[in-house]
Formats: C-alpha cells, sequence, structure tokens
C-alpha cells in the first residue's frame, strides 16, 4: 500500500510541475473556500468544545444524558455532546471531539468508532445556505435535503446501538440515576481539579488548539483540491465517469448526473454543486446532491483520519457507513419528493450571503448545541425525580 501511495505522490508531483497554472488556481479555491466558509463556521464550535472538556462541562453532561444515550444509542451520556455538536457545526467536528473523548478514556474503542460514523455530518449552514440557497436557489428545497441527510444519519446511529452488546472494553461505570443531578455536578468538580488550568490558560489552549486542527482542514481541503484539478486534467475523471455509467445508467440513472457524483466520490461541494447545474429534472439532482452529502467525499474522509490518527480508532467502520448512509440519504430523499414535488419549491433566493451571516449563525447554533443538551438533562433528572417520588408514594 506504502509503495502504491509513493508511487502516485511521484505521479502528482510530476503533474504539478507540467500544470502550475492550474494547480495554483485550484489551490486558491481551496484556500478561498477555507477562509471564507469553513474557518468562520467551525471556528467557534470547535473553541467551545475545548472549553467543555477542560471546565467539566462534557463531563456533567456524560452523568446527566447516560439514562438517555444508553437505551437509544447504546452509548455514554458524554456523547451527546459529540451528537449535539456534530449536528450543528458539521464536518469534521465530530471526529474531533470523539477523538478527545477517547483520549481522555469516556468512551470505548467500539463506541468511539459507532460514535465518528453517524455524528460527522454536513452543518446546517452548508445545506441550506450553500446547496439549497447558493447551488439550487430555492432556499426551502434545504428542509428536503436536512430532512434527508439528518434523518438518515439518525436512522444509521439507531441501527448501529445492536453492534455495541458484546464490547470487551468498558470504560465508564452506570451513573446512579438516584442521584443523577449530585453526581454529574461532582463528575464536573472532579474533571476541573484534574485539569488544573486557570480559565485564562484553558482559553489561550482552546484558541490554539482550535487553530492547530483547523489549520490541518484547510491544508486537505486545499490538497483535495489540486488533486481533483489534476485527476480532472489527466483524464482519470472521465474514466471515473464511463464506469459509473456502465453501472448506473442500466438502472435508469440520469446520465448527466454521474459526473456530478463522480466528482462528489472526492469532494463533496463541487459534486452537489454540478448536480445542481446537471440537466437532470430537480428531482433528480436533489436525489443526487442527498446522496453527494451524505457520501462526503474522500476529502471528508481523510479529514477525519487526519484527527483520529493519534488515537487507536478505526476508520473503516466510518467508510461503511459513510456507504450506508449515501444510500439511506438517496432513499429518504427519493420519499420526500415523492410525497412533497420539488417543483413546489419555487421561492427566491437571496443575492448573496457573507462572512459575517456565517459567523454570527455560527455562533447561535453553538450555544444552541450547549442549551439543547443542558435542557434534556434537566427534563430527564426531574422526570427521574418525579418517578421515584411516585413509586415511594405508592409503596
Amino acid at each position: 500500500m506504502k509503495i502504491l501511495g509513493a508511487f502516485a505522490s511521484v505521479i502528482l508531483c510530476v503533474s504539478m510541475l507540467i500544470f502550475p497554472k492550474d494547480t495554483f488556481e485550484a489551490a486558491t479555491v481551496g484556500l478561498a473556500t477555507w477562509w471564507q466558509i469553513v474557518f468562520p463556521s467551525l471556528m467557534p464550535f470547535l473553541i467551545l468544545s475545548e472549553l467543555f472538556l477542560g471546565l467539566g462541562v462534557v463531563h456533567m453532561i456524560s452523568i446527566l444524558l447516560e439514562p438517555v444515550m444508553r437505551p437509544i444509542f447504546n452509548l455514554p451520556g458524554c456523547a451527546a455532546f459529540v451528537v449535539a455538536l456534530g449536528y450543528t457545526s458539521g464536518f469534521p467536528v465530530g471526529a474531533i471531539i470523539t477523538s478527545q473523548l477517547r483520549r481522555e478514556k469516556m468512551v470505548t474503542r467500539r463506541e468511539g468508532e459507532r460514535l465518528i460514523s453517524f455524528t460527522n455530518n454536513a452543518s446546517p449552514l452548508f445545506i441550506f445556505v450553500a446547496v439549497a440557497v447558493g447551488f439550487f436557489h430555492r432556499p426551502s428545497l434545504g428542509i428536503i435535503l436536512a430532512i434527508a441527510h439528518y434523518g438518515a444519519n439518525l436512522t444509521l446511529g439507531l441501527a448501529l446501538r445492536f453492534l455495541g452488546h458484546r464490547d470487551p472494553e468498558k470504560t465508564m461505570e452506570q451513573a446512579n440515576y438516584r442521584n443523577l443531578l449530585l453526581n454529574s455536578i461532582q463528575a464536573m468538580i472532579k474533571a476541573q481539579k484534574k485539569d488544573g488550568r486557570p480559565f485564562g490558560k484553558l482559553m489561550s489552549d482552546a484558541v490554539k488548539k482550535s487553530v492547530y486542527n483547523l489549520a490541518t482542514i484547510g491544508g486537505f481541503i486545499i490538497f483535495f483540491a489540486v488533486i481533483i484539478r489534476i485527476l480532472t486534467l489527466l483524464g482519470i475523471t472521465n474514466i471515473i465517469v464511463e464506469i459509473l455509467s456502465i453501472v448506473l445508467c442500466p438502472l435508469g440513472f440520469p446520465e448527466s448526473l454521474v459526473n456530478a457524483l463522480s466528482t462528489g466520490l472526492f469532494e463533496m461541494t463541487l459534486g452537489a454543486k454540478l448536480a445542481s447545474e446537471s440537466s437532470a429534472s430537480l428531482a433528480y439532482q436533489v436525489i443526487a446532491a442527498s446522496i453527494i452529502i451524505a457520501w462526503s467525499g474522500i476529502s471528508i474522509h481523510a479529514q477525519v483520519a487526519g484527527m483520529v490518527s493519534d488515537t487507536d480508532l478505526r476508520m473503516y467502520p466510518f467508510i461503511l457507513s459513510r456507504m450506508a448512509h449515501a444510500i439511506l440519504a438517496g432513499l429518504f430523499a427519493f420519499l420526500l419528493v415523492q410525497a412533497q414535488p420539488v417543483a413546489a419549491f419555487n421561492l427566491p433566493a437571496p443575492a448573496e450571503i457573507n462572512s459575517l451571516f456565517i459567523v454570527l449563525t455560527s455562533v447561535i447554533l453553538a450555544f444552541l448545541s450547549l442549551l439543547v443538551p443542558v435542557c434534556t438533562a434537566l427534563l430527564c433528572f426531574f422526570l427521574g425525580k418525579t418517578a421515584w417520588l411516585v413509586l415511594r408514594i405508592r409503596r
């Protein structure tokens, strides 16, 4: 495998020397995407996740939401934190936080692998703003895409719970449900004492680590932008298109969307854009975009691999889950299109979405991602207390 990688690297290097202008243009496009969209949209979430870990908030949520996450997803309570941020921030935040939890021994290896398999999603900003508004020019179309994307991944998470019954590694004991709030507060205080950093130092470290992770993500984005351009120039993309045409066209898939799928195999954003520009009907465009966004592209897979590289989490469960997610998302989109014809979504799109909108929306989503698990935890606590009091009165 390493020999093949070395051979491919040499070919890529030679190709970059042969096509210097195209290489520079592709790298510039990748850099602009990272700086204008990815950096401002992910930065608040990454800083908050570091603060939550250092302040013991994740440890508190882990105890509070154990009665919710264990029966539903067969995961510890701290997984709720990953779900909340993963579904509101986008790739690859779910993998970043899961790797942090694994290093803290708050999840087992199998739990971590199942967790990254259904918590790495496209962000709501990407689906509603970039795809629905920017590509399709139909803001309301984002509803279909979002339901198909998140609904399919949650379904996948529910299905994966059945794979975790025989876990040889158990790092956490079940929370004492009768003293849920007290135990959660004690866990938070214990985590703060163990960390020991003053808030100023914690904030500084959170910003530094977030910038480092974002720089790594930016490197992947730029590098894969160049790879896709080189593959196109060398004609390899056309070969992939021909192979996909042989497989998909006999199944009734429009030939005009095959190019979008071949591009989406490597990069999600470009693939979704090409799907929206194809000559196929709008229904087929939506289904193809759902498949591409769910698969997420090898570029995202490489980012996730980079984020979990310093842990023992394996990548093959994640890749298999992306395949399953792509199939489920395409099926969900097909059912939604049948129930509600996409031609009905004809609302005009706004002329421009600027970076300030992305930053403000990201901050709002970050606070909402904290509010949701906390409110859920409090609701579970009060329901548990009420049930305990009712049982005590009956006795």
